[in-house]
C-alpha cells in the first residue's frame, strides 16, 4: 500500500468517525429535546381543550331556555296572533345580543324557519328549511342536536346547539343556537404553536394558521364526501383538499412525528417537507380531535449544535489534514468555473438579444391587437345603440293599435264638430260654431301631446346624464300605455316619497326601461282576476330606488337565472324577442345604476327594482 493510499485511508476512516459521533450526538440531543417539548406542549394542550370545551359550553344552556317560552310555543302549535312571528323575532335578537351568539332561530316540525334574531338583515334565516341538516334531525327525535359547518345562507361556519321544543309531550319544532368559534383561530394564533381542530372524519374546521381550514388529515373516502355533500356541512367553503401530512415516528401516549408539505402561510414559510410533534386531545362531547404542532426545527436546531460541539475537536483535525488537497481543489475548480463563467455569459449574451428581438416583434402584434380591440368595442358601442333605438321601436310597434284608438276617437269627432261649425255659421249660430272650434282645439292639443310624447321616445339619442324628475318620467311612461292599462283592466299606484324625486339619469332611457317593465308586468297579471301593478321610488342613501310590483305568479326559480340573456322570453312565440330585460339591464348600467329582480313582499309577484344616483342639482321636468 502506497503512501497515497494510507492517507486517503486515514481521510476516510477520520470520516466515518466524525459521521458516528456526530450522528449518536445528534440522536441523543434531539430524543431529550423532544421529551421535553412533549411536557411543556401537554400542558397547553390541556388549557386549548379547556378553552374550546369552555367556548362551546356558554351557549349550550340557550336553547333549551328559548323552547320554554311562551311565544315560541304558541308560533309552533298556531295558537299564538298575528303577531306571533314578530314577538319571537324580537325577543331571539335580544337574547342573541345579551348572549353573544351568532344566531337564534325557530324551526318547525318540517324545518321551515318561522323566526329568527337575524329577520331583519339581508342574510335572514327565516322561511329557509334546515331539515336536512343533522342538528334538526338529531333535536326532531328530542335529542340534544350538535354539528359544526359552514352556513349555506351566511357562508360563515358555526357549531349548532339544537334542542325539541315539546307541548304535552309532543315535539312540535326545534330552537337552534349559531355559535361562531373562529374567534378561537386568533387567540391561538399567538401562542408558538399551531392549533388545528379536526372532525371525525379527518376535516380541519378550525386553525391558527388559515391556509390549514378545511384541508383534510387524510383523503377523504367516496362514502365520507356523499355524507358531507348530504348534509352540506362544508359546501361553501370549497373543495377540501388533503394537507400533506406525512407520519415518520410514532411515539408514546398518541403522540407523533410528521411532516406537512403545503403552500406558504402567512407570516411563515412552510419547507416542502416541515418536521412537527404533533399531540392530540379528545373534545369531551364530539368526535373532534384537538391537535397541537410544535415545529422540530428549534430542537434539531439545538441537536445539530449538541452534535456540532462533540465532533468540533475531530473535526478540526480532519480540516488540518484535508486543507491541503481541498486548497488544490480549489484552484482547479476556480479555473475550471472561470472558463464555465465565460461560456455561460456568451450564451447568456446571445439569449437576450434573441429575447430581445422576440420582446419587439410581440410589442408589435399588441399594438395591432389594441387597435383591432378598440375598432371592435366601437362597433359593438354602436351596435349596442342601434339596438337600444331598435327595441324601442318594438315597444312603439306592440302599442300602435292603442296608439291609432287614441288618435281615431279625436278625428272623428273633428270630422263631426267642424261640420257642424259650418251647419251653425251658415245658420248664424255664432255662439254654437265658436263652441265647436274651442272643442276642436282642444281635440288638437291632445293629438299633438300623442304626437310629441312618440316622437320624443322614438328619437336616438346618446347618453346625457342630469337632474331628472323621476314621476314626471313615470308620467309619461304612464301615458304612452294608457290603452294598454284600459284594455287590461289593470290597478295601477304610484307612491313617491319624497314627491320631488331627482335621479341623476337620462329621462329618454329612464323611460324606456319603465314602459319594458311596466309592459311585462302587465303581461304578467294578464290572466290574474284582479291585476294590480305598483309603482315606488324612494331615496335609499345616496341612491334612488325605483320599484316596479305585480301581483302576478312571479319568476319561476330556472328562469331567474336567464332573465337577463338576450333572447331568453317565456312569453309565447310572437309576443317578444327576449330583448326587453336584457336592453333595459344594459341602459341601467350606462345611467351607472343596477337593476335586480326578486318576488314583490307587497304583492306577492316580481319586483324589479332599478337603482340610481342621487341628483342633487335643480330637477329637470320632462
Amino acid at each position: 500500500m502506497g503512501k497515497s493510499d494510507r492517507r486517503w485511508l486515514a481521510i476516510v476512516l477520520w470520516g466515518a468517525a466524525l459521521a458516528i459521533i456526530a450522528w449518536a450526538s445528534y440522536e441523543v440531543a434531539q430524543r431529550v429535546n423532544i421529551r421535553s417539548l412533549r411536557e411543556v406542549t401537554s400542558h397547553r394542550l390541556d388549557l386549548y381543550a379547556s378553552n374550546l370545551q369552555s367556548e362551546m359550553d356558554r351557549f349550550e344552556y340557550l336553547p333549551p331556555i328559548v323552547s320554554l317560552n311562551e311565544h315560541v310555543i304558541e308560533l309552533l302549535d298556531g295558537s299564538g296572533d298575528g303577531q306571533a312571528a314578530g314577538k319571537v323575532n324580537r325577543y331571539l335578537s335580544a337574547v342573541t345580543g345579551w348572549a353573544g351568539a351568532s344566531a337564534i332561530y325557530v324551526m318547525n316540525r318540517q324545518g321551515l324557519t318561522l323566526a329568527a334574531s337575524n329577520w331583519e338583515q339581508p342574510g335572514s334565516f327565516v322561511n329557509m328549511n334546515f331539515a336536512y341538516r343533522p342538528y334538526f334531525q338529531e333535536a326532531a327525535k328530542g335529542l340534544t342536536g350538535r354539528f359544526y359547518g359552514v352556513g349555506t345562507v351566511s357562508r360563515e361556519a358555526g357549531y349548532y346547539f339544537a334542542h325539541a321544543v315539546k307541548k304535552n309531550g309532543e315535539v312540535i319544532g326545534v330552537t337552534a343556537v349559531k355559535v361562531n368559534l373562529e374567534r378561537l383561530d386568533a387567540a391561538w394564533g399567538h401562542g408558538g404553536e399551531k392549533i388545528a381542530v379536526a372532525d371525525g372524519n379527518g376535516v380541519i374546521f378550525l386553525s391558527s394558521e388559515p391556509n390549514w381550514k378545511y384541508r383534510t388529515m387524510r383523503s377523504l373516502s367516496d362514502e365520507t364526501m356523499g355524507w358531507l355533500a348530504k348534509t352540506r356541512q362544508y359546501t361553501e367553503a370549497g373543495r377540501l383538499s388533503p394537507l400533506g401530512l406525512r407520519e415518520t415516528r410514532q411515539l408514546e401516549d398518541g403522540a407523533a412525528i410528521v411532516q406537512v408539505s403545503a403552500e406558504p402561510i402567512e407570516h411563515h414559510r412552510l419547507n416542502s417537507a416541515m418536521d412537527y410533534l404533533v399531540q392530540k386531545s379528545r373534545v369531551p362531547g364530539t368526535d373532534w380531535h384537538l391537535l397541537v404542532f410544535s415545529e422540530l426545527a428549534p430542537s434539531q436546531v439545538s441537536a445539530r449544535i449538541s452534535a456540532a460541539l462533540s465532533t468540533l475537536i475531530f473535526a478540526l483535525a480532519a480540516l488540518v489534514v484535508l486543507y491541503v488537497q481541498q486548497r488544490r481543489r480549489f484552484v482547479a475548480q476556480t479555473v475550471a468555473a472561470r472558463a464555465a463563467l465565460e461560456q455561460a455569459n456568451d450564451q447568456l449574451e446571445g439569449h437576450v438579444r434573441e429575447r430581445t428581438q422576440a420582446l419587439r416583434t410581440a410589442n408589435e402584434q399588441l399594438q395591432g391587437e389594441i387597435g383591432e380591440r378598440k375598432r371592435a368595442e366601437e362597433t359593438l358601442r354602436a351596435t349596442l345603440e342601434d339596438l337600444v333605438h331598435t327595441a324601442r321601436m318594438a315597444v312603439l310597434g306592440q302599442m300602435s293599435a292603442g296608439i291609432t284608438h287614441e288618435l281615431n276617437q279625436p278625428l272623428a269627432a273633428l270630422r263631426t264638430l267642424s261640420g257642424n261649425a259650418v251647419v251653425f255659421l251658415a245658420r248664424g249660430q255664432q255662439e254654437e260654431a265658436a263652441s265647436n272650434l274651442r272643442i276642436i282645439g282642444q281635440l288638437t292639443d291632445h293629438m299633438g301631446k300623442i304626437t310629441s310624447q312618440l316622437k320624443k321616445f322614438a328619437r336616438k339619442s346618446m347618453v346625457d346624464l342630469r337632474p331628472v324628475h323621476v314621476p314626471s318620467v313615470a308620467s309619461d311612461a304612464m301615458f304612452l300605455l294608457g290603452q294598454s292599462m284600459e284594455l287590461s283592466r289593470v290597478r295601477i299606484e304610484q307612491h313617491y316619497a319624497p314627491n320631488e324625486l331627482t335621479a341623476l339619469c337620462d329621462a329618454n332611457l329612464l323611460e324606456q326601461v319603465l314602459l319594458n317593465l311596466l309592459t311585462n308586468a302587465f303581461d304578467a297579471v294578464s290572466d290574474v282576476g284582479q291585476p294590480h301593478v305598483l309603482l315606488r321610488g324612494e331615496i335609499d342613501g345616496d341612491a334612488v330606488r325605483i320599484e316596479v310590483h305585480d301581483n302576478g305568479p312571479g319568476i319561476a326559480e330556472h328562469v331567474a337565472p336567464h332573465l337577463f340573456e338576450p333572447f331568453y322570453s317565456t312569453k309565447e312565440q310572437g309576443r317578444g324577442l327576449g330583448l326587453g330585460l336584457a336592453i333595459s339591464a344594459d341602459i341601467v348600467r350606462k345611467l351607472g345604476g343596477t337593476l335586480t329582480h326578486g318576488r314583490s313582499p307587497a304583492l306577492g309577484g316580481a319586483l324589479f327594482t332599478v337603482q340610481l344616483s342621487v341628483a342633487e342639482q335643480k330637477i329637470v321636468y320632462v
